[in-house]
């Protein structure tokens, strides 16, 4: 399971539908509705906010706006209700560390989405996040 700091819309096909499927069962462990992944180092940072599942809803709402622009038809309803007002922290060394993974993965398996990530400078942040001087956070394996 990997809840990207990145702006989902560096994301390639795979990924984006990738980061939904693992956001929605991420969801489910927040809302107590799955024994499983109920410890995952991904979900730390959502744990520690006063209402970790209106930050995973407004986190899913943002994906689902990346996909909805592709053309994507994920199913809203599958959100839960609630929205977080409050940003998330989070650290710059996390954001390159994801930026560096993502190009990784990209160039394997998409090469003209790898093409395009490369040529952009300093990645976006999801815009759940506010980017905060720091190193790797300590979840982060």
């Amino acid at each position: 399971m990997r809840l990207w700091t990145v702006h989902p819309k560096y994301l390639d096909a795979r990924g984006l539908v990738a980061l939904w499927r693992e956001t929605l069962l991420a969801q489910k462990v927040l809302q107590g509705d799955t024994k499983g992944y109920r410890n995952h180092p991904q979900l730390v940072r959502f744990k520690k906010q006063t209402d970790p599942v209106a930050c995973v809803a407004t986190y899913l709402r943002f994906i689902h706006q990346e996909a909805a622009s592709r053309g994507y038809s994920f199913d809203e309803t599958k959100i839960a209700q609630g929205k977080s007002r409050r940003r998330m922290k989070c650290s710059t060394g996390q954001l390159l560390f994801e930026w560096r993974h993502l190009k990784r993965k990209l160039k394997l398996r998409d090469p003209r989405k790898h093409a395009e990530v490369r040529q952009s400078g300093y990645p976006e942040a999801h815009p759940l996040f506010v980017i905060v001087d720091g190193d790797v956070e300590t979840w982060e394996r």
